[in-house]
């Protein structure tokens, strides 16, 4: 019985397999077939990872042979970072190119019309450190918009903390409720944690970007929460009171010094707008400071007297809280 079983099972499996195995494989099939055999005859080097360059290129000026000086430089660091700090598109290059037309140019234009030297490198000087100086001023303007809006960020995190969120999500918050520049740096900070920047690390380029006390203070206190432990929020909650603090100290600071600052810069000023009324008035009778040599050596003994008043009452009324 068993025999005759597997007899039938044979006579058809060969019926039924022969005219399959006649007609070949079809068109479906064949197209298959060529596709996995085109992936499979890939060559091996183009299997290979291929070579990527992961670092970041940061164009220093979009003049070729500018840029490949200004890299070997360690004064282009510390500019793209003023710049950056400052919110200015600018690149390096293109700020020293500013600088040194604002020399070059009214330097040149002076000694073609008046033939004084002194007059001129003074001038250019001065109108050579202006872009910089405008960028400081950018970058001062943008300091104290953050070290404003910070405690309401802190308030706003310490919220999120204590609705249950984590401090990354409370970073988050920030950086979608808060006005510039906050929101800007802690999306940064947010962003680098996200691609798998530690918490330290992160809060510490932080720190780099906006060096100020206020956010040195923030960062300690976040970091040594993570070391030792507690309540983060109650942490964040009495940092914030303590910039608070610091900042209504330091207006009361500038009330009490404005007589002072104002001392100062009446008595930097005066001389330079006095003489600048007296040339107006009488070329003849001020243009011997500049013509005879006891008047250049009076006058370079006048600046640098004024230079170092400048610094004692800058000194004297810069009280560091």
């Amino acid at each position: 019985m068993g025999l005759i079983i597997g007899l039938v099972f044979v006579g058809v499996f060969t019926l039924i397999a022969l005219p399959l195995v006649a007609m070949g494989p079809s068109s479906s099939a064949k197209q298959a077939l060529a596709t996995l055999d085109s992936a499979i005859k890939v060559d091996r080097r183009d299997l290979l990872p291929q070579k990527l360059n992961v670092r970041k290129n940061e164009l220093l000026s979009s003049i070729p042979w500018l840029n490949q000086k200004l890299l070997k430089f360690e004064l282009t660091p510390y500019l793209r970072r003023t710049l950056s700090q400052a919110d200015l598109d600018w690149s390096a290059g293109r700020l020293l190119l500013i600088c040194a037309g604002g020399f070059v140019i009214p330097t040149y234009a002076l000694l073609e019309t008046t033939s004084n030297s002194l007059l001129a490198f003074a001038t250019g000087t001065v109108l050579g450190i202006l872009p910089y100086g405008w960028v400081l001023f950018k970058r001062h303007r943008r300091f104290s918009a953050f070290e404003k809006n910070l405690p309401e960020a802190l308030d706003l995190m310490v919220s999120g903390l204590r609705a249950g969120h984590s401090l990354l999500a409370a970073m988050a918050l920030v950086a979608r409720e808060c006005p510039q520049p906050v929101s800007g740096e802690f999306k940064i900070c947010f962003e680098e944690q996200n691609y798998g920047l530690e918490m330290k690390a992160a809060l510490e380029s932080l720190i780099t970007r906006v060096p100020l006390q206020d956010l040195k203070i923030t960062t300690t206190a976040i970091n040594i929460q993570k070391e030792s432990g507690g309540n983060l929020a109650e942490v964040l909650d009495k940092t914030a009171y303590v910039i608070r603090e610091r900042f209504r100290l330091k207006r009361q600071i500038m009330v009490h010094t404005a007589q002072g600052r104002l001392t100062g810069l009446i008595l930097t000023l005066l001389p330079i707008v006095l003489g600048v009324g007296i040339y107006f008035i009488d070329p003849g009778m001020i243009s011997i400071l500049w013509t005879h040599p006891v008047g250049i050596k009076l006058m370079w003994a006048a600046a640098g007297l004024i230079v170092i008043g400048g610094f004692v009452i800058h000194k004297i009324v810069d009280i560091d809280v």
